[in-house]
């Protein structure tokens, strides 16, 4: 079995420049990215985007993803409709590192038009380095997916 990190990543349109440079950091600190986002800055479709990265993550194929839009929000909707997603939007470090740890969040969302990019590769970061606890938080995370 493998030992390779795979991670997706996908936006609308509103975000391909912040996605791509999270993609290259990411990438950087070892993971195998899957880049589902659009490249050309025609008007996009945030569901869409939302649930093929939701979509990759429920299979398996990717541990974690982390999607952009320009609130994070709408984005982050979608991917929650596909079974077997937890993701949060954060625009703070302590949050996605908490989503993490007490939530088992497996994907990120990320508003481009909130924060820039040395706060978003702060918050990819944190995520990126926090573990579930389990514990108590397991039977709350149970109680989700039921």
């Amino acid at each position: 079995m493998s030992d390779s990190k795979r991670i997706v990543l996908s936006s609308d349109h509103a975000a391909i420049d912040l996605r791509q440079t999270i993609a290259r950091h990411i990438a950087d600190k070892g993971w195998e990215v899957v880049d589902l986002g659009p490249t050309t800055p025609e008007s996009t479709h945030y569901p869409l985007h939302g649930q093929a990265a939701a979509e990759r993550v429920a299979s398996g194929d990717c541990q974690l993803g982390i999607i952009l839009c320009g609130t994070g929000q709408g984005i982050m909707m979608a991917a929650n409709k596909v079974k077997g997603i937890r993701c949060g939007v954060c625009s703070d470090t302590f949050s996605a590192a908490m989503i993490r740890q007490h939530n088992n969040a497996n994907m990120l969302s990320i508003g481009s038009r909130v924060v820039g990019e040395g706060l978003a590769l702060s918050i990819v970061d944190a995520f990126l380095s926090a573990e579930f606890e389990g514990g108590r938080h397991a039977t709350r995370v149970d109680m989700i997916e039921a």
